[in-house]
Order: C-alpha cells, then sequence, then structure tokens
C-alpha cells in the first residue's frame, strides 16, 4: 500500500493527499483485510509502477454487486505498456470471482483525464452522468 499511494501521489501530481497523512499500518491491514476494498498492483524490478483502489458496493434491489474502480494509475515513465488495461482485465476477473455484475468508473472530462477516457471507451460502454460531492457537516 505504501507503493500504491506513492505511485498514485506521483501519477496524480498530488503527494500531499496520497502520502501526506497516510494511514497508520493498523487502518490499511484492516482495509486490505475488509470484502469491500480491492487493491491491484503492477510491480517491476521490485517497485509498483501503477495500481488501482476499487469497492465492492452490495447492491440492495437485487443480490449482486457492483465495483467501484476509484483510482487507477500508472507512473508516467511506465504509460502505453498495456499495465492499465491489464490492471482492468485484472479487475475484472476479481469482480466475476466475487459475483459482481458490471465495474464502474467515472472520468473527468477535461484534458487531464483525456488519455483515461480513451482507455474506458476501448474497455466499455460510456454513460453521460453527472456527479455531485455533497459535504459532510463535521460537529467543530
Amino acid at each position: 500500500m505504501d507503493g500504491l499511494l506513492q505511485a498514485f501521489g506521483e501519477a496524480f501530481d498530488d503527494l500531499p493527499t496520497y502520502t501526506g497523512r497516510r494511514p497508520d499500518a493498523a487502518y490499511l491491514r484492516r482495509l486490505l483485510a475488509s470484502d469491500g476494498f480491492i487493491a491491484l498492483v503492477a510491480v517491476q524490478g521490485g517497485a509498483v509502477v501503477g495500481g488501482l483502489a476499487a469497492y465492492e458496493l452490495q447492491k440492495y434491489e437485487q443480490a449482486r454487486s457492483e465495483i467501484y474502480l476509484y483510482d487507477l494509475a500508472v507512473l508516467a515513465a511506465h504509460r502505453r505498456r498495456g499495465i492499465a488495461t491489464a490492471l482492468i482485465e485484472r479487475l475484472k476477473a476479481v469482480a466475476a470471482e466475487r459475483g459482481a455484475w458490471v465495474v464502474f468508473v467515472q472520468a473527468d472530462t477535461g484534458p487531464e483525464d483525456a488519455a483515461a477516457i480513451a482507455l474506458y471507451d476501448r474497455l466499455g460502454t460510456r454513460s453521460e452522468v453527472l456527479h455531485y460531492d455533497i459535504a459532510v457537516c463535521r460537529g467543530t
């Protein structure tokens, strides 16, 4: 997980978010042991060069689940080698093992996500949706 967080921080050019307040080992062990979280990594030469984080969402209307691909990144020096596609293909296999009926992912429409959108267009069916962030009120 340390390597994955570092890779996300570098690939997304956002080290503070992914490494600045890194969870402790106990938290990460609980997360990795949970049924609802999936982490996959691509390793080359002993270093994480890419990976993904996903969540299994149990549905209520039918006895099935969906997999939400939350983050996917490959370090710049390792892109265009099929790593992201291989990670998604492995996630699809994990989803099938768990009985999930679909893997879904969100992409931003800005130029920074153009490569991701091209990848997802090759692998899936696009749905035009809106995304809203609803703030959570916290006591002060």
